[in-house]
């Protein structure tokens, strides 16, 4: 046994994919998290770039107003909620499946609780308007 943890502390695990990943969350969400500092209740605008067919999945955008001017912050929000980020129309989407509610406030919710998970109600620390 004393063999086998001397190799692993001589060849510590690799970095898989599933680490990068989780890391890659990690920053995502600091970076939004730091973005939206020193705002009480930061304002995300999302705009509906596409609705398939059948109605079930939509493409939508967040933007964050900013004091220099309107942001867009799709990119990172797609990193920070592990969710690919999809060219809709030329424009960067999340895709949101499901329908019978408010996907805009559904994304922003889902954000607002990966990004505030910490604290109480986490889900409710980000508002929402659409564009």
């Amino acid at each position: 046994m004393k063999l086998i943890n001397d190799v692993i502390a001589i060849n510590p695990l690799p970095i898989t994919g599933s680490i990068n990943r989780r890391a890659d969350q990690a920053a995502a969400r600091e970076e939004l998290r730091e973005l939206f500092a020193g705002n009480d209740k930061p304002l995300i605008y999302t705009i509906l770039r596409h609705v398939t067919a059948s109605g079930l999945n939509r493409d939508i955008s967040l933007f964050y107003d900013t004091p220099e001017g309107i942001r867009p912050i799709t990119h990172t929000a797609a990193r920070a909620l592990g969710y690919k980020l999809i060219s809709s129309n030329g424009f960067n989407a999340i895709r949101q499946h499901g329908g019978g509610m408010d996907m805009g406030f559904n994304l922003v919710y889902n954000l607002s609780a990966v990004i505030y998970k910490d604290l109480d109600r986490g889900g409710y620390h980000l508002a929402h308007r659409w564009l």
